[in-house]
C-alpha cells in the first residue's frame, strides 16, 4: 500500500496497535510512505455512466456493478447503466432506494436491474448515484467506464453552448479524472482533512529538531503544497503544466467576455 519496507510496516502496525490507517500515518510521519492508499477497496467489476441533461444544467453519475470485466465492457450492460442514469436525471431521487423505485420509459429502475441480471447472466447491483445541478455541467468518462466525472460551473455572461466553453468544461472534467483532486477550491476542502494533514506535517517538522517557529513554517509550507497538489483550481493543468486550472478557466472566460467559476465536481471510480 505505501511502498515502505516490511519491517517498517510491522513496526508501524505495532505502534498503531493494528489500526491500518494510523499505521499509514506513522509511516508518513517518518517519511517512509510513498502512497497513502485506503485499504479495503471493493473489487467488483462494473461501469460508471455520466449523463448531462439537454439544457446542460443537470448531470447524473451512476455506478452499476457486475461480476466480470467481460460483462462490464458489454454495450448492452452499458445500456442498462445509461437507462438508470436517465432515470436519475429525470426523477432526481433523494437516495438509492428512491432511485430504485423511480420509473423511466414505464418501468422501475429495480426492474431494469432485474432484467440485467436475467439477460447478462450475472449478479448485478446498483451501487450508487449522484445528481448535480449548476449553470452548466461538463462530463467525462475515462477507461470505458472505469472513472466518471461531472463538473459544476457558475457562469456569468457566457453561453454554455459556446464551443470554447464546451472545450474548457471537457478539459476540467478530464483534469478531475486524471488528478483526483480532493475539492474544487480551497474553501471547500473538508476541515477534518486539513487538520489531519497539518497534524502529519507538524509531526514531520518535529522530527527535524529545529526551533518551534521554524517547525510551524515548515508545516505551513507543506500544507500549502498539499493545496496546490490536491485542490482542483490550484492544480497544474495536465495539458499545460505552466498554467493552473484557475488560470486556464479565467483565460477562457476572458476570451468569451464573461466569468466562469468552478463550483464543484463529482468523481466516481468504479469499485471505490
Amino acid at each position: 500500500m505505501t511502498g515502505a519496507g516490511m519491517m517498517e510496516c510491522k513496526k508501524a502496525l505495532v505502534e498503531a496497535e493494528g489500526d491500518l490507517d494510523k499505521a499509514v500515518d506513522v509511516l508518513r510521519t517518518r517519511g517512509l510512505a510513498a502512497v497513502a492508499k485506503k485499504a479495503g477497496r471493493a473489487t467488483n467489476e462494473g461501469t460508471v455512466m455520466a449523463l448531462v441533461s439537454e439544457d446542460g444544467k443537470t448531470g447524473a453519475l451512476v455506478e452499476l456493478n457486475c461480476e466480470t470485466d467481460f460483462v462490464s465492457m458489454n454495450e448492452k450492460f452499458k445500456g442498462y447503466a445509461e437507462k438508470i442514469a436517465r432515470a436519475a436525471l429525470a426523477n432526481k431521487p433523494a437516495d438509492l432506494d428512491a432511485l430504485k423505485a423511480s420509473e423511466i420509459d414505464g418501468e422501475t429502475v429495480e426492474a431494469i436491474v432485474t432484467d440485467a441480471i436475467h439477460v447478462m447472466g450475472e449478479n448485478t447491483e446498483l451501487a450508487r448515484f449522484q445528481v448535480v445541478e449548476a449553470d452548466a455541467i461538463a462530463s467525462y468518462i475515462h477507461g470505458g467506464g472505469k472513472i466518471g466525472v461531472l463538473v459544476q460551473f457558475g457562469l456569468e455572461g457566457i453561453d454554455p453552448t459556446a464551443e470554447a466553453f464546451k472545450t474548457c468544461g471537457h478539459d476540467v472534467a478530464m483534469q478531475v479524472a486524471a488528478a483526483a483532486p480532493v475539492a474544487a477550491n480551497r474553501e471547500s476542502v473538508d476541515p477534518a482533512v486539513i487538520e489531519h494533514e497539518m497534524s502529519i506535517y507538524k509531526a514531520q517538522a518535529a522530527e527535524s529538531g529545529k526551533p518551534e517557529a521554524i517547525q510551524e513554517k515548515i508545516a505551513t509550507g507543506r500544507l500549502e503544497k498539499f493545496f496546490k497538489e490536491s485542490v482542483l483550481t490550484e492544480q497544474e493543468f495536465v495539458k499545460n503544466p505552466d498554467q493552473t486550472i484557475s488560470e486556464y478557466v479565467d483565460g477562457v472566460a476572458k476570451e468569451l467576455g464573461g466569468t466562469i467559476k468552478v463550483e464543484g465536481f463529482a468523481r466516481f471510480v468504479m469499485g471505490e
